[in-house]
């Protein structure tokens, strides 16, 4: 999980949970999994089949949760979610599993033990922005959350169902937060389900908010050090979490069926 504030600081409006069991933290991770679905939904990030977020098992860390093949986000509640093993086993759940889902995540979570969860859809701003085939520039406060933390996927070959082209995503992502892959979209990552979804939530407005800029003119680019300074502000682990509350908890309230 992120980073907590700092010892001797007075307590934040949201808490981190802790858990008392495995089991009770898988619970947490897979109704974390269905909101970040509902609250995608919400966006209007869902383009046909294409899109997943993934949850690794806090037990079994060779295996992930996701969405099945087809099932629209603003339907999917936790008894829908399928585990998936790194080798493409459905382990638990009725339905079929997205390729390319499997084929993108695998890598990532085969690669980087380090990644709890991780969102890719193909959202109007964010797949735009990745035809210009670069990286985001740290216009904006937001912008720089991802400020040196993310990467440029320019080796786009087709609809990814080779867990080959997941693995070179894997290794072209490294140790940063988020990618734009060139020709397709966006994909974040995190130390939870929240961060993740997050991330990618902040990173679509991001891409929207530079095509409007350079749409209107040219636009004033922070300097290394102010970006690099609001970036630890902003950027880090706990900041994306706690970001995610507001929005988790809204789509609770207003979709408390997702937890079925």
């Amino acid at each position: 999980m992120p980073e907590k504030p700092p010892e001797g600081s007075k307590p934040t409006y949201y808490e981190m949970p802790v858990f008392s069991s495995i089991e009770e933290e898988r619970q947490h991770r897979k109704e974390r999994l269905a909101a970040g679905f509902r609250i995608f939904g919400k966006f209007g990030f869902s383009e046909g089949v294409a899109g997943h977020i993934t949850v690794r098992d806090p037990e079994h860390t060779d295996t992930f949760w996701v969405n099945a093949l087809g099932q629209p986000f603003s339907d999917i509640c936790v008894s829908d979610l399928l585990l998936i093993s790194h080798t493409g086993e459905i382990l638990e759940g009725k339905y079929a599993v997205n390729a390319a889902a499997f084929a993108i995540h695998s890598g990532i979570h085969m690669a980087h033990p380090e990644i709890v969860a991780a969102a890719h859809s193909h959202s109007l701003y964010g797949k735009t922005w990745s035809t210009l085939g670069r990286e985001l520039d740290p216009i904006t406060q937001d912008s720089c959350i991802f400020y040196q933390n993310h990467v440029l996927f320019d080796d786009y070959t087709g609809v990814v169902n080779d867990p080959e082209e997941g693995a070179r995503i894997a290794r072209s992502l490294g140790s940063n937060r988020a990618a734009i892959l060139r020709n397709h979209g966006l994909l974040t990552v995190g130390d939870s389900v929240d961060e993740a979804v997050w991330l990618f939530v902040t990173m679509e407005r991001t891409c929207q908010a530079q095509l409007l800029a350079e749409a209107a003119g040219k636009p004033v680019v922070l300097d290394h050090e102010t970006a690099e300074h609001t970036h630890k502000y902003v950027g880090n682990p706990f900041a994306s979490w706690f970001s995610a509350q507001g929005l988790f908890d809204k789509i609770v309230r207003e979709e408390p069926d997702l937890l079925n």
